[in-house]
């Protein structure tokens, strides 16, 4: 027998050979009895033990609504819900048994705590789901464990970060409890408490079981009229293109016949990439080995909750009367040759990776030193690089779905995501804010990326059980996409986010360049280290949940800016045309704001999905027709918009345009030219004596309106000037041919030079932004909120009789009151909060903060979040008045204010360039 304390004494002492960089794939074993039983912990699985049949087990249809390929747990809840919805006709083809790719062998944990509502959200519907639901459809029993979850807190930092979510929970009514080392002890007698901090405990957390699971969803789902077919691979998806050039899915071939199709879901797992391939769909994910092993009987463990322990990295999973124990290393195995002959399969364990995870275990519960190992797992999983699922419409193929990439989370993830996924393929779009799982978050120059793939995968990999701080950035495959300005902000000490691949200025360090460095895999696979990497220092300064050490930093720029005046570089935006035949009225359509004002006009605008949620929100400017002058200005016989949007979305929005156009078949051209124009804004009460030196224009209110725009000579260079602000000053946007930019950068410097002029960076714009009130899409504007709910009813033409997307949706939710609406808070404290702090209204939990930074000219913490009645009823001005309102932040209470508009300049008289 394999002791757990033997097998980490062995490989202390083996002399490890050196590792080829990134290819692990030798497989050892160390210990006085090498463990050779390779097995899942499970009674049962769905491998069949007489073999694989030779054909499907059921006749394939000829056609079919959706076709769902893989059947795991993604695949077996997406058929599920699709049924469920009343979509019968529904098809799912797994080319084993089910659960046979990584599925059967995952280890099933279910935590309801994460940073992030919408995850909470769907991780509470996958518990519904097999804990109650499928039970009462089929009166089977899905293998669902109620044994609770423990998270280990070693530090304050970590102890501060589940507080976060001990907070979030209670607007969600999730039940969870801090203790003490010595509450701990009571709890898990076996457990060591001598380095802990605390803990988190959440009583309803669990356990969930593979084969039960998704043997009873398709059980459920086939009783509504969904067919599941066994043994029948996919040899190929057929894609046509119709008379618009759109390229659609037609049908999946199989070799046992092909079933015609206008949809497709991709749920293949590991195995997705090559699904993809077969239609010319990119999807990022690599597979990786990913281990537990599984102990023998522990005497005093049965009925113990589940533990992670992230800064050992390590979980311990209640297994009966034994103990699963799996983690994350920082040098995990890359399975280069994803075969298709490996159902129901594993890989022999590494010990030389695995080992730092059994210290871990062996740490926090000590008899696990002398307990025996019975089995290990080590399987294929997928992994992507921002450890987020993969999921939505492919921007490729129209009418191919991903359901894949769920970083050994599938199983926990299931049930919210097969639910939104179902909704997806039905209505177009999915109920709740889904775009940090959309595959559209990712720029298109990165989806076929081996290098970025790799590297950003392996981060997040090995940074899974890392504390989630509010300002982390990643150090894999930096600098994609790097503006005019990179150099020279880079001299000048700019330290940079990445964002959609882009390098953006995120704050100005007085200390010098600090540039960022190739990835260097933490150390791992013999990778030379960076070493004195300035960049990562000053990151890691920012791990921290008070105010970072450059707080001050920040408050500079965003007061220069205030009083003075800064540049901010913003050429990371998207930038778009939209002209053609059919333009007027696809923006008519298209936007919320009537942006058909005459020529040289700019709109603030949000585009809606048909539910009446927010999209997008960007400008809009008419152009004078003409002839082209790219790139500041396409070619026109008619009307034509140009549409600068924020970069980090701009892959999202092209999208959204795109699918827009084509489903309703306006005749327009679209075209990019996001990289062909740098674009930097002046902002401040001196920002047009500085322009005013380098534009040959006059810049007036009355020659040089708000919201308008013009092209204009800047010391010999042709530029776009807009006269806009995202952060409530006097101030204009340059939008500026790349070959333009650092001429006319370099003017705006020298004649800023006289009135204290600063670069400033993203940082500072996030503070003025929301000091002023605007809004950030993806933050508080998401596409689950209404422009109305927002307070951005400003920008939609409802006293006109124009028609647009969504509409009929806001009408009707104006006819009928508000149930839910933004609201702006302060406190007094000086304290920071981030987003996802609770709110309470006369003590009763009525939402959370979606985004809160700190303003520092009015000097006080902000926050915004949206409210509801907790009787269901509207949410009024007098709702609002009326209460008295707080905001927990880990666990501790703050009295709030309650603003109906912006404490900063409500009258908004300093972007017109009124000061007093």
């Amino acid at each position: 027998m394999a002791f757990l304390g033997s097998a980490v004494r062995r490989v202390v002492s083996t002399v490890r050979p050196p590792l080829t960089p990134l290819c692990r794939t030798s497989a050892r074993s160390y210990s006085s009895e090498p463990t050779k039983e390779k097995s899942v912990p499970y009674e049962k699985t769905l491998k069949q033990d007489d073999g694989v049949s030779s054909g499907p087990t059921k006749p394939l249809p000829r056609s079919a609504d959706v076709v769902v390929i893989g059947g795991g747990s993604l695949g077996c809840q997406t058929i599920y819900h699709l049924a469920k919805m009343g979509m019968t006709n529904v098809v799912l083809l797994e080319r084993d048994r089910l659960t046979a790719g990584t599925t059967w062998h995952t280890a099933g944990l279910l935590w309801q705590l994460r940073p992030s509502d919408v995850e909470v959200e769907l991780l509470a519907h996958t518990r519904n789901v097999i804990s109650k639901d499928l039970e009462e459809e089929t009166g089977l029993h899905t293998g669902w464990i109620q044994n609770g979850g423990l998270f280990i807190a070693s530090n304050k930092q970590r102890l501060d970060e589940y507080k976060r979510l001990m907070s979030l929970g209670k607007v969600y009514g999730i039940e969870s409890h801090v203790l003490s080392p010595a509450e701990t002890k009571d709890l898990y007698p076996l457990m060591n408490v001598d380095d802990l901090y605390g803990t988190l405990y959440v009583p309803k957390d669990g356990t969930m079981d593979p084969a039960g699971t998704c043997t009873t969803l398709t059980r459920a789902a086939s009783a509504r009229g969904a067919t599941v077919i066994e043994n029948c691979p996919v040899t190929g998806i057929q894609v046509r293109t119709d008379d618009l050039g759109v390229k659609k899915v037609k049908a999946v071939v199989t070799p046992h016949g092909t079933i015609e199709t206008p949809c497709v879901v991709n749920c293949a797992g590991v195995w997705a990439t090559k699904l993809g391939e077969m239609a010319g769909v990119n999807v990022p994910l690599i597979a990786m080995h990913h281990a537990y092993v599984v102990t023998e009987r522990i005497e005093g463990i049965q009925n113990m909750p589940n533990v992670r322990d992230h800064d050992a990295s390590v979980y311990l999973r209640l297994q009966g009367d034994a103990l699963s124990v799996g983690g994350y290393e920082q040098n995990p195995i890359f399975w280069e040759e994803v075969s298709d002959k490996f159902a129901f399969s594993l890989f022999d364990l590494d010990w030389d990776v695995f080992m730092q995870h059994i210290e871990g275990a062996m740490n926090r519960v000590p008899v696990l030193e002398q307990t025996g190992i019975k089995s290990t797992v080590c399987g294929p999983e997928s992994f992507t690089a921002d450890h987020k699922p993969l999921m939505g419409e492919a921007p490729e193929v129209r009418g191919f779905f991903l359901g894949c990439g769920f970083n050994s989370a599938g199983m926990m993830l299931g049930g919210g995501c097969g639910r939104e996924l179902a909704h997806w393929i039905i209505h177009g779009r999915p109920e709740k804010d889904m775009y940090g799982y959309d595959i559209r978050r990712f720029h298109n120059s990165l989806t076929d990326n081996k290098r970025w793939i790799r590297e950003r995968s392996h981060e997040s990999y090995a940074k899974n059980y890392s504390v989630v701080f509010p300002f982390d950035e990643p150090l894999a495959s930096r600098n994609m996409r790097k503006d005019p300005f990179h150099q020279v902000l880079t001299q000048q000490g700019c330290v940079f986010q990445e964002r959609h691949g882009w390098e953006r200025p995120g704050w100005f360090n007085k200390d010098g360049p600090a540039p960022v460095k190739d990835y260097d895999y933490y150390g791992a696979y013999d990778t030379m280290k960076n070493m004195n990497y300035k960049y990562n220092n000053l990151l890691g300064k920012e791990y921290t949940f008070d105010f970072p050490p450059h707080h001050n930093v920040i408050k500079s720029e965003c007061l220069s800016c205030r009083h003075g005046v800064a540049v901010f570089n913003m050429s990371y935006f998207g930038k778009f045309y939209l002209t053609g035949p059919d333009a007027k009225k696809a923006a008519d359509w298209l936007f919320t704001a009537d942006v058909n004002k005459k020529p040289g006009s700019t709109v603030y605008t949000c585009m809606l999905n048909k539910r009446g949620g927010a999209e997008a929100d960007l400008t809009v400017s008419r152009l004078e027709p003409g002839a082209a002058n790219l790139p500041l200005a396409p070619e026109s016989n008619g009307d034509a918009y140009y549409l600068a949007i924020g970069g980090g979305v701009a892959e999202h929005n092209w999208n959204h345009i795109r699918t827009v156009l084509q489903d309703v078949g306006f005749r327009c051209q679209l075209t990019d030219h996001s990289e062909d124009m740098g674009m930097i804004s002046i902002q401040g009460p001196k920002s047009r004596e500085v322009l005013q030196e380098v534009l040959d224009t006059d810049l007036s209110n009355e020659a040089f309106p708000f919201s308008t725009h013009k092209v204009v000579n800047a010391v010999g260079h042709q530029v776009r000037a807009m006269r806009l602000s995202f952060v409530g000053e006097l101030g204009w946007e340059l939008h500026i041919p790349k070959a333009s930019c650092l001429p006319v950068y370099q003017a705006v410097m020298a004649a800023g030079a006289k009135h204290g002029i600063i670069n400033s960076g993203y940082r500072a714009i996030d503070s003025l932004s929301i000091e002023k009130g605007y809004r950030h899409w993806h933050a508080d504007l998401r596409p689950d909120d209404t422009p109305l709910e927002a307070g951005l009813a400003f920008t939609c033409k409802l006293k006109s009789s124009i028609p647009f997307q969504g509409r009929d949706r806001l009408e009707k939710q104006k006819e009928e009151g508000l149930k839910r609406r933004i609201i702006c808070f302060t406190i007094d404290e000086k304290v920071p909060m981030f987003g996802l702090e609770a709110i309470f209204r006369n003590g009763v939990p009525v939402g959370h903060l979606r985004r809160s930074d700190y303003g520092f000219f009015i000097d006080k913490t902000i926050g915004y979040g949206y409210i509801r009645n907790p009787d269901g009823g509207v949410v009024s001005a007098d709702f609002i008045k009326s209460g008295k309102f707080t905001l927990e932040r880990m666990g501790v209470v703050y009295k709030a204010k309650a603003h109906l508009k912006s404490p900063f300049d409500p009258e908004n008289k300093r972007v017109k360039g009124i000061y007093a």
